[in-house]
């Protein structure tokens, strides 16, 4: 199910990840700091400016799908109609094997609670949450019939649930994040355009998405996790990491997921992730013996829940489900 582990903290602080591909982009450099204030006074005197009107410019919050910056963990939402109305903004979660809804969006569209619970399992914990019926989701080329969603108590970024991968056998999906667009449509199984890099998966609803990935000089299980808003390692990695590099942990922290278990987790400065053409360079990540890693049954094997801190750094991510791949495409 659903897999949305987010830091429980003093704030939500974007992985400070440098990405670059390799062959088709070239180097790719860290975005320059702020130029002087416009506003600050001369220091060369004269006579003092006259007040000047505050102007406030705001810009519209984005809809569908947000970066990550500096200050804020990137997501992606997709407009979803159920039964026919809406549309509903459902966090799209690459590690839930089928959709949910929040209560809010339950009682909005009358849908009766089914009397027989169903298990919620998240990425901390599982739970016996109630359940109801839904006659369709559909959302572009994506149309999913008769199906049971369980409901969650939350979803990430205030989504009104989560698209899970009941249904995306054979689709291709478009994600920008500069240009607020999610799309889902059949796969043409069409080959990366220049400029984008590719990274291989393999996926089942039982083992999630995965790709290799090499964490520093140690090889790891990667997966791939759009509902979760940060990237967590497990035990075997640190323990990895830490022989080779006598890595220490920077500072404690948790995470909390769909569930709403609570697990303790240690923020720790990485060397590099690297994945097929992709590589994420100094990366500050959480690790944790997170409930997933050992139903994924990765408890002992170096594994790593890539999310949205990472994630969300890209220009465009593209994921084909009909080719096994991702195309990514780096903001700079």
């Amino acid at each position: 199910m659903a897999t949305l582990p987010r830091r429980v903290g003093p704030g939500l602080a974007a992985t400070a990840a440098a990405l670059l591909a390799l062959a088709p982009t070239g180097p790719v450099h860290a975005a320059e700091g702020p130029g002087p204030d416009p506003q600050a006074g001369s220091q060369t005197g004269g006579p003092a400016p006259s007040p000047l009107e505050e102007v406030v410019v705001t810009s519209p919050e984005p809809r569908y799908v947000a970066p990550t910056t500096r200050d804020r963990i990137g997501r992606i939402w997709a407009p979803v109609l159920i039964n026919g109305k809406g549309p509903y903004r459902l966090v799209l979660d690459t590690g839930a094997s089928r959709s949910a809804l929040v209560q809010k969006v339950v009682d909005e569209l009358g849908l009766p609670v089914r009397t027989d619970s169903v298990k919620l399992r998240g990425v901390t914990g599982s739970a016996i949450v109630s359940s109801v019926r839904v006659d369709t989701l559909e959302f572009g080329e994506l149309a999913i019939e008769d199906t049971t969603v369980p409901i969650v108590a939350d979803a990430f970024g205030g989504a009104e649930g989560v698209l899970g991968g009941e249904g995306l056998e054979g689709k291709r999906i478009l994600i920008e994040f500069g240009r607020d667009r999610i799309s889902i449509a059949r796969s043409h199984r069409r080959a990366a355009v220049p400029g984008y890099s590719v990274v291989p998966f393999t996926h089942s609803p039982s083992r999630g998405m995965r790709v290799e990935v090499t964490v520093g000089s140690v090889k790891a299980v990667g997966l791939i996790d759009t509902g979760a808003q940060m990237t967590v390692g497990n035990l075997a990695l640190r323990e990895a990491l830490a022989r080779r590099r006598g890595q220490h942990d920077a500072y404690e922290d948790a995470v909390i997921g769909v569930t709403e278990d609570i697990q303790q987790a240690a923020r720790v400065r990485i060397p590099s992730i690297t994945a097929g053409q992709l590589i994420v360079s100094n990366a500050e990540i959480m690790f944790s013996d997170l409930y997933i890693f050992d139903h994924w049954q990765l408890a002992s094997r170096p594994a790593l829940l890539i999310g949205m801190d990472v994630l969300g750094v890209l220009d465009t991510l593209v994921i084909d489900y009909a080719l096994d791949e991702l195309q990514i495409r780096t903001r700079y």
